[in-house]
């Protein structure tokens, strides 16, 4: 991963930095690994991100159809 300081502006550069590694899922990814994760409970967390996630669109979906 790769940012360009512009005119010696490191804080500018910094935040574009964080920011292409927060779209990236590196930060995520960093916090799990911190510690073992037992398969049982990776398979818990990922079923209840993907509840989550599908509540979270139909919740747009409703939102965008005006009801």
């Amino acid at each position: 991963m790769q940012v360009f300081v512009r005119d010696n502006n490191v804080d500018q550069a910094l935040k574009a930095l964080k920011k292409k590694m927060q779209r990236e899922g590196i930060f995520r990814e960093m916090k799990l690994r911190k510690s073992y994760e037992k398969p049982s409970e990776r398979r818990a967390r990922e079923e209840a991100e993907a509840i989550r996630r599908t509540r979270k669109l139909e919740r747009k979906r409703l939102q965008r159809e005006g009801f």
